[in-house]
């Protein structure tokens, strides 16, 4: 633990004994789907205590014994006491440990494997979606659900685990096989649970033992162990520091192993980057990966054996879907990052979050698709612009809020602070102070200033005093321009959706490293730090010039009307002085600006039609998002759809006319995803053409079962406007699609799309699904189809209240429970919504998802706002421009 930690609150646990060493053992009996075991927990004492309390959940605890001193005395407990609000149990002895003693505390415990997706979990997979398996999450906190244990990332200790399983299964463990065979009594302790568990079998020769090798000082929730029939594809890679060879391996359920290469080669490339990013090499003698069929989070970084959804991981060789290859890469690229940034060095509570979660945010886009961190940078901003939001660095007291704050602040904000501090101090020197503070900290737990010590290190600079605030407080600076004599004056002030802030939200003053590109000759920008609410900065007007280069900031950007139409004609000519990075930036800029009240809309949209010559798919997409979220918000307004699908009609249509809907070998991977957001976007808009071509393409593989005519990359929005257009027979094929699909990615697109029916008798079907048949990792993807279709957002919101009691139980401590407020909710949009909603959750105990409750009701009051702020001028412009184009 670091020196400078904060003194402990009442919700941590105490600190008189703590853990050094686990022996674990733990028996999984698939058929009968329990599990049980032993944990010898080797101790240390700090003060004298009579009392050891640690974590424990829904585990039936047996026998429990306390070993100290020499010659041993061994205690049982004289009382045991369960607390099931801070899930911990308590054992009092009648002997006290003394200070500075070791000891060792055994615990043999029991469950049944359940579906829950936490713990010890089952999952089902295969070809014919009946093979089962088990594997752990642990993270946030619920390692104590599979055995007891001081569940705190502080309480690092070493783990030793041994798996007993069935001979026709695979063991799994953070770290390699050490030892595995059959049962063998002479190797065993005479009277230990092992030889009591073996001769209470009346075959013992099908079952066998695995011990793994020792970890590392290691937190519980990285801990991770499954078994099941798995199989796997193999590489390696060489450490550029060591010259050691490492062994990578992915493992799946077989039917999987078709699609499993692209992520192992993924991690074989990223392995090497990361090490010499750091300096510092993976410590640990193998990496795996484990695609999980059902699993509550995309991916997750347990040390040695990273494991996600099977949707993330896997990628159809034979696909043309670039961006499902990049996903995978991404996650890949996330999760491997995780094995410096939370695993070898750990944040020292969930406070500090983001020193995992945001670095690996920032370096897996550098490693994979850097333009994915201009666009982390805007899905934070939604958030971080709600007076609900709250800072990176958020007090944590208790699960619930932990799994709270696994939100866009601690990954997207997170990992865009940090790349703005790399791109002010330069990123060699921030690599270098990232790699003093790995060193420094190996095997121990951290907090924000053990971070700013070794990039202060390494620049000289005063960084805490230039990043206290954005990680400290909540929310984030719009710059306003105003262009004067001989320069401009520049003035931040906090953004808020609402509009702008009032004094008593506008006090933070953050260091704003203003990075201002200039069109210079020699291409350097020029470097401002306005760490005071206002400055003057001399400039030359006359020439191109335009604030955050390449979007490395954190803030907006409100330049007057004339400037920002300006901007668009540079941004868009042939030797514009501005990169992409600008454009899209420009792009976002415009449009949170006018939701939030700042500019008008008819600014943005005039910027948008000035981009109408674009050839880069990330401006189109920026550009598609944007429109997106406007008919969205007015989805109940038919006049403005109307004039809004014309608009994006005339935009999207050419591009689909120019590159058609059958891929080429030729194609780039600009034109691939081009191709794919033109055909979403027009058939979004209602483009006839277009709905008629997907509509053709699905009836023919309707009547034959023939999918060639469907490409991979148009799967998603093919088998939605088949859902849209047509009737029973087509949603239940797509449904059948959902259930038993060729690719995860496959089943992905089917999900989606059984939402985008007309009819609402199909939409409460696909709500039975939902609840019935649907795995429990999926549903969130159907209630998006449901959400995102405006017939049924409504539908899905009342639904979602009269089931609310079932899903709260069903979900209860997952990351499922936040989402599904998020997805049912979330996207209403008038002040009635807002007023149903509030009454509706009263009365209720919302302390699960209180801050996802706050923020989904800031989203739609903003939207209720926009709506009668927007309407009139929105109606205007665009009946303007239809006269102009007829």
């Amino acid at each position: 633990m670091s020196e400078n930690t904060a003194p402990r609150q009442d919700y941590r646990l105490p600190t008189d004994v703590i853990p050094t060493h686990y022996d674990l053992k733990v028996w999984t009996d698939l058929e009968n789907l329990k599990f049980d075991g032993v944990v010898d927990i080797y101790l240390k004492v700090n003060k004298e205590a009579s009392k050891i309390v640690l974590n424990s959940l829904e585990l039936d605890l047996d026998e429990v014994s306390l070993h100290s001193g020499a010659p041993e005395a061994i205690q049982t407990p004289s009382s045991v006491d369960f607390d099931p609000v801070q899930q911990r149990v308590i054992f009092t002895f009648a002997n006290a440990l003394p200070a500075d003693s070791t000891a060792r505390l055994s615990i043999s415990f029991k469950a049944d494997i359940t579906g829950h997706m936490m713990g010890y979990y089952k999952s089902t997979g295969g070809a014919d979606g009946k093979t089962i398996y088990a594997l752990t999450q642990f993270q946030p906190t619920a390692a104590r659900r599979a055995f007891p244990c001081w569940d705190e990332p502080a309480a690092k200790a070493t783990f030793a685990v041994t798996m007993i399983s069935r001979k026709n299964t695979v063991n799994l463990n953070n770290m390699p096989v050490d030892t595995e065979g059959s049962y063998d009594p002479v190797t065993v302790e005479q009277g230990s649970w092992l030889e009591r568990k073996f001769a209470s079998l009346a075959d013992a020769s099908e079952w066998k033992i695995t011990r793994f090798l020792t970890t590392p000082p290691m937190s519980t929730y990285l801990i991770a162990y499954a078994n099941g029939p798995f199989e796997f594809v193999e590489g390696s890679y060489t450490s550029p520091l060591s010259g050691k060879v490492r062994r990578l391996r992915f493992y799946v359920t077989a039917d999987c192993i078709p699609h499993a290469q692209f992520a192992l080669t993924t991690m074989e490339k990223v392995m090497p980057v990361y090490e010499k990013m750091f300096d510092l090499e993976y410590p640990l003698p193998k990496l795996d990966l484990l695609a999980a069929s059902d699993f509550d989070l995309g991916g997750m970084e347990n040390w040695g054996l990273i494991v996600g959804r099977t949707q993330y991981l896997l990628h159809d060789p034979n696909s043309n879907d670039i961006q499902n290859e990049q996903s995978v890469a991404s996650m890949v690229g996330h999760e491997v990052a995780h094995m410096w940034f939370g695993d070898i060095t750990t944040m020292e509570w969930w406070d500090n979050l983001y020193l995992n979660e945001g670095f690996a945010t920032l370096v897996s886009s550098l490693s994979t698709y850097c333009i994915a961190t201009i666009q982390f940078n805007f899905s934070a901003r939604s958030l971080d612009a709600k007076l609900s939001s709250h800072p990176i660095e958020v007090e944590c007291p208790d699960a619930s809020k932990i799994l709270q704050i696994f939100d866009a602040l601690s990954y997207a904000k997170a990992g865009s602070v940090l790349r703005m501090l790399s791109s002010y101090v330069g990123e060699e020197l921030f690599l270098k102070g990232v790699s003093l503070y790995l060193k420094k900290h190996l095997y121990k737990n951290t907090v924000t200033k053990d971070l700013w010590e070794g990039i202060q290190s390494a620049t000289g600079l005063d960084i805490p005093k230039m990043m206290d605030n954005w990680i400290k407080q909540m929310g984030y600076p719009v710059i306003t321009v105003t262009e004067k004599e001989g320069g401009i004056h520049v003035r931040q002030d906090r953004f808020l959706e609402t509009g702008p802030a009032d004094p008593k939200d506008n006090e933070t003053i953050w260091a704003i490293p203003l990075s201002l590109s200039t069109g210079s000759e020699d291409g350097k920008n020029k470097d401002v730090l306005l760490d005071e609410r206002e400055k003057f900065i001399p400039l030359d007007t006359s020439k191109p010039f335009k604030l955050n280069s390449d979007t490395t900031g954190f803030y907006a950007v409100k330049y007057s009307a004339e400037r920002l139409a300006k901007l668009g004609k540079q941004a868009t000519s042939p030797n514009s002085p501005f990169s992409l990075s600008d454009r899209i930036g420009l792009v976002w800029d415009a449009f949170a600006l006018t939701k939030a009240g700042y500019t008008p809309l008819s600014s943005a949209l005039g910027l948008v039609d000035s981009f109408n010559g674009e050839t880069e798919y990330f401006v189109w997409n920026t550009i598609a998002t944007n429109l997106s979220a406007i008919a969205s918000t007015w989805y109940e307004h038919p006049r403005v759809l109307g004039l809004l699908n014309s608009f994006q009609k005339d935009l999207f249509v050419p591009v689909v006319k120019r590159l058609g809907f059958e891929p080429s070998p030729s194609d780039t991977p600009n034109e691939k995803q081009l191709r794919k957001e033109a055909i979403e976007q027009a058939a979004g808009a209602g483009d006839t053409g277009t709905i008629e071509e997907l509509k053709s393409r699905f009836a023919h593989f309707l009547e034959t079962g023939d999918e060639s005519k469907i490409p991979t990359d148009i799967a998603r929005v093919t088998y939605r406007i088949a859902v849209q257009e047509g009737g029973k027979r087509e949603w239940e094929r797509v449904k059948a699609l959902a259930v038993q699909p060729k690719t995860p990615a496959q089943g992905m697109a089917a999900m989606l799309a059984l939402g985008a029916t007309q009819d609402l008798t199909l939409a409460e079907a696909t709500f039975q699904f939902m609840a019935g048949e649907a795995r429990d990792q999926d549903v969130l993807f159907i209630a998006r189809g449901l959400q995102n279709n405006f017939k049924t957002r409504k539908f899905l919101a009342r639904r979602t209240k009269e089931e609310f009691d079932r899903l709260e139980k069903k979900y209860s401590g997952t990351f499922s429970m936040v989402r599904w407020i998020e997805r049912s909710f979330q996207l209403l949009s008038s002040e009635e919504d807002y007023q149903e909603t509030v009454a509706f959750f009263k009365d209720r105990d919302t302390s699960q998802y209180d801050m996802t409750l706050k923020q989904t009701l800031d989203n739609i009051r903003a939207r209720a706002a926009w709506i009668k702020r927007s309407t009139e001028e929105l109606v205007q412009w665009l009946e303007q421009r239809r006269r102009i184009q007829a």
